[in-house]
């Protein structure tokens, strides 16, 4: 098995010869033969591990093929492709060299559109991790900005992934804030990675970015965050979309890959810091940015589950999309095919999430501890050896480093925010809350 990572800076044709979709290189003869499956992931969107990076270093999907090869007389081979956006992705599943992808909920519309436009549908049979309000998507500034919400962002530079979508929070969060996404702002089309450095440089006043760049970015204290996506309060999140002709020749390795998908899942869920350390060690990035987004409390919910509501979003991210002149129509009841996930999994959804609470990782543990209060979680905090505490924003319930969290004092109560501009339309009209320092937060929990 190796691992192909490639830029989607590189022109598609110079991908192509680096690449081996589905299909038979079998010895002269017919002696033996191996079949490759070829999948493409993001390692740094990290609420795609199950169909990715966890799922990788698992090594569940090899072990089901190889059940399912011992039974048919085949070698099963698994091509893991790694990249930094979707858009590449789609690319090589509309070239027919990828069979299964994982991307966002904007990407994957643009995965439909490509692929019924080339020749080579594509269509969506499972989800890897959501977040019902869009907590998923950050947009975030300088540590030192003095930007403080989005009516300030007016005629600023904002680095973006259009398409993204990261790009589409930006767009709803603009126009909800009476700000034209096309002439309000001076919009930069740049990878995650180019735009994080140009916010570092001050060639980019502000970052929209998808899961995990915001948090890295305020972990490492190279940002803070202006606009919580959960704002929106519109579903986001991340699928597996597969060739329509691969699903069609090889329907049982696609259940094998679902399958597998759903073990990583169960891992993740009754495991999650020893899948957050799993996926920091392949990534590189860091464990505790990690379990933001994907621990017992995260930010992302991991169910493969096609629910209803995600698909009503999904329509919902269509006019935005065909308004950027990125996609015609797309027939999303058509993209969707719910059949491999139930014929794979005989229970394919897990229980809705639940509100996040505060949780608290010290160092040398294996486990978290979890609390009922943000003032339950300080006091514990205090004086402790703490290698990450998190925090559920008061209003939109998005978890949050606590000590990159604007903290309010109301009285007796201490109440944190993702954002300035949360914590400001909290204190509105409450006589004597004000906005507090972290160290005073913990100060006044113990």
């Amino acid at each position: 098995m190796r691992r192909t990572i490639v830029s989607p800076a590189v022109p598609i044709v110079l991908l192509l010869p680096l690449v081996t979709a589905c299909g038979g290189d079998g010895e002269a003869g017919g002696a033996s033969k191996t079949v490759t499956v070829t999948v493409g992931y993001q390692s740094k969107t990290i609420n795609t591990v199950t169909a990715g990076t966890l799922l990788r270093s698992l090594g569940y999907f090899e072990e089901e093929l190889a059940a399912r090869g011992k039974k048919e007389g085949v070698t099963y081979r698994v091509d893991w492709q790694d990249y930094a956006t979707g858009a590449p992705i789609t690319a090589q599943m509309a070239a027919g060299k990828v069979d299964i992808g994982s991307m966002g909920d904007f990407p994957l519309l643009l995965n439909a559109a490509r692929g019924k436009e080339l020749k080579q549908p594509t269509r969506l049979v499972s989800v890897t991790g959501y977040n019902l309000r869009g907590g998923l998507n950050t947009v975030v500034t300088a540590p030192d900005s003095t930007l403080e919400s989005l009516a300030d962002l007016r005629g600023k530079k904002v680095s973006t992934s259009v398409g993204s979508a990261a790009d589409g929070t930006l767009v709803r969060a603009l126009q909800r804030a009476g700000i034209d996404p096309d002439k309000g702002i001076q919009k930069l089309n740049q990878q995650p990675s180019v735009g994080a450095s140009a916010l570092q440089a001050g060639s980019a006043d502000a970052l929209s970015q998808f899961v995990a760049w915001p948090g890295q970015l305020a972990f490492e204290g190279r940002a803070k965050a202006l606009y919580d996506g959960a704002e929106l309060n519109l579903p986001t999140f991340h699928g597996v979309t597969v060739r329509q002709k691969f699903a069609g020749e090889r329907p049982g390795v696609l259940d094998d890959f679902l399958k597998a998908q759903r073990r990583a899942t169960d891992h993740l869920r009754a495991k999650p810091v020893a899948a957050a350390e799993a996926v920091a060690k392949e990534t590189g990035l860091p464990a505790e940015v990690v379990y933001l987004y994907n621990g017992a409390n995260g930010i992302a919910t991991f169910d493969p589950a096609l629910r209803p509501e995600l698909i009503a979003a999904l329509k919902e991210d269509v006019p935005v999309l065909k308004a950027a002149g990125l996609v015609g129509d797309v027939d999303v009841d058509a993209f969707i095919d719910p059949v491999p996930l139930k014929r794979a999994v005989r229970a394919t959804a897990y229980p809705k999430a639940s509100a996040a609470k505060p949780e608290l990782w010290l160092k040398g543990q294996v486990t978290t501890r979890t609390f009922d209060s943000p003032k339950e979680l300080l006091k514990a905090a205090k004086g402790a050896d703490v290698r990450a505490a998190y925090v559920p924003d008061a209003l939109t319930g998005t978890l949050w480093f606590a000590d990159r969290a604007v903290w309010v004092a109301d009285g007796t109560e201490l109440r944190a925010f993702v954002t300035p501009a949360s914590a400001k339309r909290y204190i509105d009209g409450r006589a004597g809350a004000r906005i507090i320092r972290y160290a005073e937060a913990v100060e006044r929990a113990s």
